[in-house]
């Protein structure tokens, strides 16, 4: 019996316009066997919500470098909830200020991953968590 491939959503919500880093994460996540969407930049969360919904998704994935993380992924997880997806577990990467981090871990992010970060660790992460769950 084959093994089901992780599915993940990576977005750039928000203004910023700087999607290197995501691009990145998505193909070594694609390379490491796991099905990835990539929606691309200035996503609402309302957006990324539905996409995550309609693609039936286990991971999102939120590249965030503007700043506007407290704002928006509080935001997705709340939507989330509202669809009836808290089972999809949400991961983000960018500039994520320390005294955030515990924060945002508290709202259920299940991975934080600035600059420098190894990309095996990521999909060694993102397997664990959704094998757990």
């Amino acid at each position: 019996m084959a093994e089901t491939k992780i599915r993940v959503l990576i977005a750039k919500p928000g203004l910023d316009g700087h999607d290197r880093g995501a691009k990145v994460v998505a193909r070594a996540l694609r390379d490491a066997g796991m099905e990835v969407i990539y929606i691309g930049l200035r996503q609402t969360p309302e957006m990324i919500v539905e996409a995550a919904l309609q693609e039936d998704v286990d991971v999102v994935g939120l590249s965030i470098l503007s700043g506007a993380h407290m704002a928006i992924v509080p935001r997705v997880i709340h939507l989330l909830e509202e669809y009836g997806l808290s089972n999809v577990a949400v991961f983000l990467g960018g500039i994520i200020p320390d005294e955030d981090v515990l924060v945002l871990r508290e709202l259920g992010v299940r991975g934080i991953y600035g600059p420098g970060t190894f990309l095996d660790d990521i999909v060694q992460e993102i397997r664990r968590e959704v094998t757990a769950h």
